[in-house]
């Protein structure tokens, strides 16, 4: 009894020892355990669309509905504000995995999951549902158009990565290469 006492006893004076030197090794920004909190929680998704617009320019406002109690055009209500806060509130999906944006723009397509009117972003605050305008936007997009699209929201939920994609790996060379011969002798 006396030894399991002990040894209860050591391990938790090394299991609390261990948390504090956790919490006094740390930045303020990380937690207890190492893990950097998620990026995402730290950009507003009410923020994104403007940036969104300054990457592409060329990507549809479709701003011109108006505004339910104002009777004005509701130009900060754009595809892009409502496309983020469809693939973030209403899917809840993360906004910081491009695979999950594919999936929302699939939905726009038709061919991914049901998008539904009552609960689209701007059904409420618009005096004109704008689901059908949104989807005709997305499908007059080409591949490539959505496909930048996709990583400029990946871009911009997840600065840290956009630095690591936007720079060569070391063993990408962008000079041409004499090609290699003799890879068996490489092996011996």
């Amino acid at each position: 009894m006396v030894v399991k006492f002990n040894s209860a006893l050591i391990v938790a004076l090394i299991v609390i020892g261990m948390v504090v030197s956790l919490g006094t090794n740390q930045s303020p920004e990380s937690s207890l355990l190492g893990i950097q909190p998620a990026v995402a929680q730290r950009i507003s998704p009410s923020d994104v669309w403007q940036q969104v617009y300054q990457q592409l320019p060329d990507l549809p406002k479709e701003n011109q509905y108006i505004h339910k109690e104002t009777g004005r055009v509701a130009d900060n209500n754009t595809l892009a504000n409502r496309l983020i806060r469809y693939h973030v509130y209403v899917k809840e999906r993360s906004p910081i995995y491009r695979l999950d944006w594919k999936l929302t723009l699939a939905d726009y397509l038709g061919v991914n999951e049901v998008m539904y009117d009552t609960t689209y972003p701007g059904n409420d605050t618009l005096r004109q549902n704008p689901i059908d305008g949104d989807r005709a936007a997305i499908s007059r997009l080409n591949r490539r158009q959505r496909d930048a699209l996709a990583q400029a929201l990946v871009n911009i939920f997840s600065p840290n990565q956009r630095q690591n994609t936007n720079q060569p790996s070391p063993s990408t060379s962008t000079t041409p290469q004499k090609p290699q011969t003799g890879g068996a002798e490489l092996l011996k």
